[in-house]
């Protein structure tokens, strides 16, 4: 078997997870089994929901264990293929990717990529799982009316750069909150009508206030922490929370996340806050990527990636995602 340098899990974080907590190993080339496929890693997607899985806590994504080669969506060309589904040469998209350069994955998960409709890692950022959770968070369940301000967190990155595109297509008026002021600046340049930088301001109560001055109506929440309840004091009569990520908390997983409670604000104003996951969406995924498709190719839509390079690399952009270091979509390329 060739050289096949793979990370494992080494360790379960205790507070922000470290590069210290992956192991990489030279586990050799897998062989596929019937109904797999053998494929060469191109690119691999470093995700918050990632955070979850680095527990033996039950949640929604299922944990891995200590030893376990780590997992995560990414974007390959077919070696061999031991189903009639697929061919060598075929580029797949897949979420169950070892985080090494010849992975074995399920063909009954797989997806065959078009690579002359789109470069073929959009299908890990815009026209992939993080649009679809943009647009279903943002449309289905924050249900924003025209002209609607909507209050989006972490929108330079994977979901809010996308978030924030839909609601200028939509008609709606849309408030970035980011990390940096070239952060800001950036969503501004793609629709976002102001922008607001959690790092530097001095009360975020009143700079969402000042951004926001007709108040929020739709709160796309991908943090949790301080920026949520700034955005819940903020709300107006009959506005909506969608909890989409709480990258905000990754360094305290698993304990109470409670900060100042406003449960009072949810009855005066009657606020709505519900959790989002895109698996609840999955009937409805193939008319979504059209419509994203269709905007991309329209350059409605514009993708902004953080690249890291080679599979060294990956714990590593695994964890300047959590701190918030990246900008756009980070990604790992192979």
């Amino acid at each position: 078997m060739s050289s096949n340098p793979t990370w494992v899990v080494k360790s379960y974080p205790v507070g922000m997870p470290r590069h210290e907590d992956f192991e990489l190993e030279d586990r050799g080339t897998p062989s596929p089994r019937p109904g797999e496929l053998l494929v060469k890693t191109l690119w691999l997607s470093v995700d918050p929901y990632m955070r979850a899985r680095l527990s033996p806590a039950k949640n929604y994504a299922a944990g891995q264990k200590i030893g376990d080669v780590m997992q995560g969506g990414g974007v390959g060309e077919v070696v061999t293929s031991e189903s009639p589904l697929f061919k060598a040469g075929d580029i797949v998209l897949g979420d169950d990717f070892g985080w090494q350069p010849y992975t074995v994955i399920s063909a009954t998960t797989a997806t065959r990529l078009d690579a002359t409709a789109a470069p073929v890692q959009t299908a890990l950022g815009c026209l992939g799982m993080p649009g679809l959770t943009a647009y279903f968070s943002l449309l289905d369940v924050g249900r924003p009316k025209e002209g609607e301000t909507v209050l989006i967190s972490a929108a330079s990155g994977a979901v809010g750069q996308i978030a924030g595109q839909i609601a200028r297509i939509k008609g709606l008026d849309a408030v970035a909150v980011a990390g940096t002021d070239a952060k800001v600046d950036w969503c501004k340049s793609i629709g976002y009508r102001t922008g607001i930088n959690h790092r530097i301001a001095e009360n975020l109560v009143e700079a969402v206030s000042a951004a926001c001055p007709d108040g929020v109506d739709v709160f796309l929440d991908n943090t949790a922490g301080p920026i949520h309840d700034a955005g819940l004091l903020n709300m107006n009569l009959f506005g909506r929370i969608v909890v989409v990520g709480t990258v905000a908390l990754a360094d305290r997983f698993d304990q109470p996340d409670i900060g100042p409670r406003y449960l009072r604000r949810f009855l005066v104003s009657r606020i709505r806050m519900e959790g989002f996951l895109l698996d609840d969406f999955d009937a409805k995924f193939a008319s979504a990527r059209a419509e994203l498709m269709e905007w991309y190719r329209k350059g409605l839509l514009e993708a902004k990636e953080d690249v890291a390079q080679g599979i060294e690399a990956a714990p590593f952009a695994f964890v300047r995602m959590l701190k918030g270091e990246n900008f756009g979509k980070q990604l790992v390329k192979l």
